[in-house]
């Protein structure tokens, strides 16, 4: 077994070649199931990682083994070295790609095609600019839309992510899906997550089961296409007979997909996080910073990854909000 396997091997055989680095826990969005209606206590700047710290950490992670990188936040285009960090992992040998509200992507549209970033994913939950108004708690839907038709005209490989809610945007479903009828997107349906101030319960919950319920009812039952599974997949994904995009649905509650999971997450000030449901971390910034070797932190913390979202096995488990004493989700990254 090389050092790779070792590394980057867990307990049940699953590799993880990908890596989610968020470069910030700040955001110029206030999204309800992202970020507590209170806020949240920012870690102190000298507790963040530094651009030069990304890098290296990054590099490391590439050397044994990683090969796809997503920068997230937070907001990560809210990072003033952004450029500086793409820039220095493009030269890498790894897949890049960025998780962002699209707000600023008309100022980095250059910095992506220098760096050959082709992939972005955009959240944006509602098509509806009164709606978005009411979840972000600002008043950006107009620039948030203008960039991902300006993403799609420069011809970005782009995907929406729309978290569904009861009572505010399952509604929308159809449109979303009739959105891709003439733009070449793939919009991805969300199943509603616990994290620490979203206030979440299951009856918020629109599942996987509801959403392929509304599509086949609206749709007849000959134009819905199910799509091969993507390896290491998330969505499982569809299209319309005739569309030039696809839609898929991420059922983490509901159908979770851990059996094929290849990601682990760094947080903006460097603790690595083996699942995303995890309530354990581990501080890899600390030791990097004493000059220690990291690599067997890695190793500790991939090998202790439970089979299913963090050991929560049944869905009394994860329905149980004792069990998800996790942080928010703008602290961790998406």
């Amino acid at each position: 077994m090389d050092k790779t396997s070792e590394i980057l091997q867990d307990s049940f055989g699953r590799q993880h070649n990908y890596l989610r680095i968020s470069l910030t826990e700040k955001c110029n969005l206030r999204c309800t199931y992202c970020m507590p209606e209170s806020g949240v206590i920012l870690s102190p700047k000298t507790q963040l990682m530094s651009s030069a710290e990304v890098i290296e950490i990054a590099s490391l992670f590439v050397k044994n083994g990683v090969n796809k990188i997503r920068l997230t936040g937070g907001e990560p285009l809210l990072r003033k070295d952004f450029g500086e960090i793409l820039s220095a992992l493009s030269a890498m040998p790894v897949e890049l790609s960025v998780t962002t509200n699209a707000i600023l992507i008309d100022r980095h549209i250059e910095i992506f095609k220098n760096c050959g970033l082709t992939s972005i994913n955009v959240s944006l939950d509602t098509l509806d600019a009164a709606k978005f108004d009411a979840i972000t708690k600002r008043n950006q839907f107009e620039k948030a839309f203008e960039n991902i038709e300006l993403l799609l005209q420069e011809g970005f490989k782009v995907k929406l992510n729309v978290v569904l809610m009861k009572d505010f945007n399952e509604d929308e479903i159809i449109p979303f899906v009739q959105y891709t009828q003439d733009k070449n997107v793939s919009v991805r349906f969300i199943e509603f997550m616990p994290f620490d101030g979203n206030s979440w319960d299951k009856s918020k919950l629109v599942s996987y089961a509801e959403v392929l319920a509304q599509v086949k009812a609206h749709y007849a039952e000959d134009t819905l296409v199910s799509l091969p599974h993507e390896e290491n997949f998330t969505a499982r994904n569809f299209k319309i007979k005739g569309y030039m995009g696809n839609f898929g649905i991420i059922s983490t509650v509901t159908n979770p997909f851990c059996d094929s999971c290849n990601r682990i997450r760094l947080t903006a000030n460097g603790k690595l996080k083996n699942c995303l449901f995890s309530t354990s971390e581990t501080d890899l910034l600390s030791t990097y910073r004493a000059g220690e070797a990291i690599e067997p932190l890695i190793q500790q913390a991939i090998w202790k990854k439970k089979a299913v979202r963090s050991g929560m096995t049944h869905s009394s488990d994860f329905e149980n909000l004792a069990n998800h004493d996790n942080r928010s989700m703008i602290t961790i990254g998406g």
